[in-house]
């Protein structure tokens, strides 16, 4: 993706990711979101969802991607979003960090209270069953970045019935 740092490792299913990253996310509880940045092509600001969303709590970088139907992948203090994003000169749009997101922006200064790993369990088939969300609760309402199918979704609000939850705690 031309992203400065940007090494995913990506992981699949609630235990993997749980494994891997629940406590390091658990010990982001009492922090301050103090920044974000989202990608948003120059030409349109359209939100490019298949970059990483990366959030700052008081100098702790969470990166959370998700790609293909069920994987996620949680990175730490490795995307440098002051970088220009390279190698998009054959694209008719250029990518670039920003710190605008009328959904995020709400959320700086605010304290994080806990997070949660929720996974999606319809009752039903479903191709999205066993995705994972990641959701920062904080004191007035809850962020999740969810798997939109092959790229982020950004979720404000109470979660669907259809989630699973899992509170982490350190």
């Amino acid at each position: 993706m031309g992203i400065s740092g940007f090494e995913p490792s990506f992981l699949v299913g609630f235990e993997a990711i749980q494994q891997a990253h629940g406590s390091q996310l658990a010990m982001l509880a009492g922090r301050r979101l103090t920044r974000f940045a989202v990608v948003r092509f120059i030409e349109d600001g359209d939100w490019f969802a298949d970059c990483p969303v990366v959030l700052d709590f008081d100098g702790i970088q969470v990166e959370v991607c998700h790609w293909k139907l069920d994987e996620l992948s949680i990175g730490w203090n490795t995307i440098g979003t002051a970088a220009d994003i390279a190698g998009w000169e054959w694209f008719e749009l250029t990518p670039q960090w920003t710190q605008h997101d009328e959904r995020l922006e709400p959320f700086v200064g605010q304290e994080l209270r806990e997070v949660a790993l929720l996974e999606w369990r319809p009752p039903g088939h479903d191709l999205a069953a066993g995705t994972v969300a990641v959701e920062f609760a904080f004191a007035g309402d809850c962020l999740r970045i969810a798997n939109g199918l092959d790229e982020n979704r950004i979720e404000v609000g109470e979660a669907q019935p259809n989630y699973v939850r899992h509170q982490l705690s350190s």
